[in-house]
């Protein structure tokens, strides 16, 4: 029963804090407010939560890092694929060695594969934060999926990174050569296992539903199922479990289009996704505030580790770690951004100009470290190989830890401010290829309702009857054909009629539900009945609200 109330009150606290973000009157990053809410967990209860380093990454990373992959925009991941490659391995790679050996010299009584292990899991940086803190600030487009992508890969090299780390502490050697060499097997491996995993699964459950009918109940599941999966059997072959995930997530966008599931699936299976990633991403940080009472109230033994006296100098460590990091940050960010402009530029007579300051310094603040760092740090080992106690395992959470909230709160101040009237390169409209999709819909549509209209005629003999209802049908995909291929100005005109059709629409649909619900406290229909109209409504007014 405890470690079902633990759960509970867990959840409760995730529920409470999307209110309580929005309730704020000023901008607080919802990450914060869990924070605090699991602080109050662990000062008011007796519950603690004992931390399984295994099950934790099990439980957390591989369905979170699958749903980041199979969601990321693709298109425009390749587009800027040299600037993330830049961003999520040259810079964790540096981030590694340059905090490695800053925190091993800083603390000296930090042994140097921990401290390594500490600069990997910082390494990471969580996009979902830096969301969270600019939602009164609305971070560019291109910046958010340049943040996407290179959180995607940098959250599987940093944590590669960290298993290197681990692993060294626990044999107490190091090998450069056998160290890439596996990383070659660690990640070839690994992205081959989730590609597998998943184009063999959907192509079995496209088989099973082409022949048995589908479930949306065990299609979700199913999906569910997968980076778990992946996960398991790769490091079951001690390949990496987290690059099996994200190549498994990846997969699946692909997978998916070639065997669509039925519309009623993909929409619950959405939502169930959009709940477990919430769900989640908020039970991370409020453990994080849960274990900060019991990792504040070992800070004075804690502190010893490092050979001084006194918890200051443990809140001096993480801003010194949190500088470092935002340094080597910005120097990465500019040089990458200069290298970016220079190819553009190369064929051109156009002076090459130097990043605005405020957009490398928006890149660098944006570098928000959140679930990944802290899922990451308390996947240290709790004990060595002869079962002797991990070193500065409970320093290294600290200082990690401190890492990620120092982190939020720079960025939920700085980051407003940089954004603030900062403008970014044109990106170029899209509105062109999504009416050519448009129409080449609604031409496929025309030929597929004569085809039906002709088989009916000559299986039932009704011609007339089935002209006239096609026709009706018809009507609307020709007027949204004329539409999208006349002249801009007819093409503006089509865009503003839509929308006031969404308005009028979501308005109609508004009443109609209203009307339903007095009918039903009127006793004038049944809850089976309106239970029905009101799915109905919901599926029209999801649809108008895309």
């Amino acid at each position: 029963m405890e470690a079902v109330s633990i759960v509970l009150f867990l959840l409760l606290a995730v529920v409470m804090s999307g209110a309580v973000s929005r309730m704020l009157p000023v901008s607080v990053p919802t990450p914060l407010v869990q924070i605090l809410l699991g602080a109050v967990i662990g000062l008011s209860t007796s519950y603690r939560v004992d931390l399984d380093p295994e099950l934790f990454l099990l439980l957390f990373l591989p369905p979170l890092l699958f749903l980041d992959g199979w969601r990321i925009p693709k298109d425009e991941l390749l587009k800027d694929l040299s600037t993330v490659v830049e961003l999520a391995l040259g810079l964790v790679l540096l981030t590694v060695i340059g905090m490695g050996f800053f925190i091993h010299w800083m603390i000296p009584a930090m042994p140097p594969a921990v401290a390594f292990a500490l600069a990997a899991v910082v390494s990471p940086t969580d996009p979902i934060a830096v969301s969270a803190i600019s939602a009164r600030v609305p971070i560019p487009k291109r910046m958010m999926h340049i943040l996407e992508g290179e959180s995607l890969l940098n959250d599987a090299s940093g944590l590669v990174c960290l298993r290197f780390a681990i692993a060294a502490a626990l044999t107490g050697t190091f090998s450069a050569a056998s160290a890439a060499s596996s990383f070659l097997w660690v990640a070839g491996i690994g992205l081959a296992v989730g590609i597998v995993v998943t184009l063999v699964v959907t192509r079995i459950k496209a088989w099973v539903s082409r022949r048995f009918g589908e479930e949306p109940g065990s299609q979700i599941l199913v999906s569910l199922l997968i980076p778990f999966g992946s996960y398991l059997l790769a490091e079951h072959i001690h390949a990496s479990g987290i690059l099996a995930a994200v190549s498994a997530g990846v997969t699946m966008t692909f997978a998916e289009i070639s065997r669509q599931a039925l519309a009623t699936t993909r929409m619950r299976r959405n939502s169930v996704w959009d709940t477990i990633q919430f769900a989640l991403n908020g039970i991370i940080f409020v453990l994080l505030g849960e274990q900060l009472p019991a990792i504040l109230a070992g800070a004075k033994s804690t502190v010893l580790l490092t050979g001084h006296h006194g918890a200051e100098w443990l809140g001096l460590y993480v801003l010194a770690i949190v500088a470092g990091l935002a340094l080597l940050r910005f120097g990465w960010v500019y040089v990458s951004l200069r290298l970016t402009l220079l190819r553009r530029q190369l064929n051109s007579e156009a002076t090459l100009h130097s990043p605005d300051w405020r957009l490398v310094a928006a890149m660098s603040l944006a570098g928000v470290r959140g679930a990944i760092t802290l899922a990451g740090v308390l996947t240290i080992p709790l004990t060595m190989n002869d079962g002797s106690p991990f070193p500065a395992r409970d320093l290294a959470i600290f200082l990690a830890a401190g890492v990620i909230i120092v982190s939020l709160v720079l960025a939920s101040i700085a980051l407003p401010i940089l954004l603030n009237g900062l403008t970014m390169p044109a990106e170029p409209s899209k509105q062109a290829e999504e009416d050519a999709a448009r129409v080449a819909a609604a031409e496929a549509a025309i030929s597929a309702i004569e085809r039906s209209q002709h088989e009916l005629a000559e299986r039932d003999g009704n011609a007339d009857f089935y002209a006239a209802a096609g026709t009706r049908v018809m009507d609307l995909y020709r007027e949204r054909i004329e539409s999208r291929s006349g002249s801009a100005k007819a093409s503006a005109e089509a865009r503003l009629q839509d929308r006031l059709e969404r308005t009028f629409r979501l308005a109609a649909i508004k009443a109609e539900r209203a009307a339903v619900v007095e009918q039903v406290r009127d006793r004038a229909i049944g809850s089976a009945t309106a239970q029905k109209l009101i799915r109905e409504l919901d599926l029209l007014e999801a649809r108008y609200r895309i």
